[in-house]
């Protein structure tokens, strides 16, 4: 447990267990201050206690109101999602025992086939949850959704998101940093052109954020999916393209899991895959585009509040040279900058000049 002043988020964790002494936290976490607490007479079962972190930029889209509400209202639909229960006036979700799938198998290693397994019956799942099944209160307006099946006009909103809410209500303070890297308001359009006229599939839920970490395995070998509050609807091959471009499968192993996703959501409803071998590379394409706007931004403030020395600048030049690289064909970039071009800006940056 923290040493320093306890934040609110701490302080209602103790409330709700009534013992300091066995909260364990804050879990590492972007979105929410998370701890662990026990409740009198649940035994050894403990739950999640999560309060969002102030201050917080908000780099993805959100659909729905409440991740509890999403969870309760899935329950008996998808397996192996945390369980729920109500301590007075706060929801708590059960904490999964176990270890991330991130911890057992790092990011770019195989993972085994029986765990596979599990990721494919997964997306099977949420093949089957449609738009108008579940009740779950939606807080994105009807006007900013595609319509059933568009898929290039759910892509187009995923577009606009980056550019309004990412790029451009972050220029104030990044626009010099941006320009440096060879980054504009008119990569946008270039990316377009490199996205459009993808094939109609039909929507489905997508939990948007299947990464190592978000898979937690049990001591039954069970695999739960944790972190469900970037939820939504839309194209189900966004959800695939977004969990290889996190997971880092090996080669092999990716080829593999894209044959059985196919097959899975196609045994939902055949037109789930539809144009599947053209479209996969040009979401991953845009996958690779938005980490560039986002890890930008994530790696300036994570030097400045560390006041990073020019090891920690040159660490972070070169993952953001990689970025780059990795997107240049779908941002049409003229040149990379070097690793170390990218140092000297991003310390340019943290001293404000």
């Amino acid at each position: 447990m923290s040493a320093q002043s306890p934040s609110p988020a701490l302080l209602r964790a103790i409330a709700v267990s009534g013992d300091a002494d066995a909260v364990d936290g804050p879990l590492r976490g972007y979105h929410h201050e998370t701890y662990v607490v026990p409740l009198p007479g649940s035994g050894a079962v403990r739950w999640k206690c999560r309060e969002p972190r102030p201050d917080l930029l908000w780099f993805d889209r959100r659909c729905f109101a409440s991740e509890e509400e999403l969870l309760h209202s899935l329950a008996g639909r998808i397996e192996q999602i945390p369980e729920l229960i109500q301590a007075g006036s706060t929801s708590l979700q059960r904490f999964v025992e176990g270890d991330t799938l991130g911890r057992l198998y790092g990011a770019g290693t195989a993972v085994p086939e029986p765990l596979v397994e599990q990721i494919i019956d997964l997306f099977r799942r949420l093949a089957a949850v449609r738009p108008d099944s579940l009740t779950a209160e939606r807080t994105c307006r009807p006007a900013d959704r595609a319509c059933e099946g568009d898929s290039s006009g759910f892509l187009e909103r995923l577009v606009v998101f980056t550019q309004e809410r990412v790029y451009r209500d972050n220029l104030p303070r990044f626009s010099g940093l941006f320009h440096a890297l060879g980054l504009d308001d008119d990569s946008f359009g270039k990316l377009r052109k490199h996205l459009s006229g993808l094939t109609e599939r039909p929507f489905c839920l997508l939990h948007a954020d299947l990464h190592r970490e978000n898979f937690v395995v049990d001591a039954r070998q069970r695999l739960w999916t944790i972190d469900w509050e970037l939820a939504l609807f839309g194209d189900p091959l966004y959800d695939l393209a977004t969990h290889l471009h996190l997971m880092r499968y090996p080669a092999d192993q990716e080829r593999r899991v894209i044959r059985s996703w196919a097959d899975a959501v196609d045994g939902v409803d055949p037109r789930a895959s539809s144009g599947y071998r053209d479209d996969l590379p040009r979401l991953l394409a845009y996958k690779r585009a938005q980490s560039v706007f986002t890890d930008v931004i994530r790696t300036a403030l994570t030097l400045e509040q560390e006041a990073a020395g020019e090891r920690d600048l040159l660490r972070a030049g070169h993952g953001i040279e990689t970025l780059l690289a990795a997107a240049r064909e779908p941002l049409h970039l003229d040149e990379v900058p070097t690793g170390k071009d990218v140092a000297g800006a991003l310390e340019r940056w943290c001293r404000g000049t």
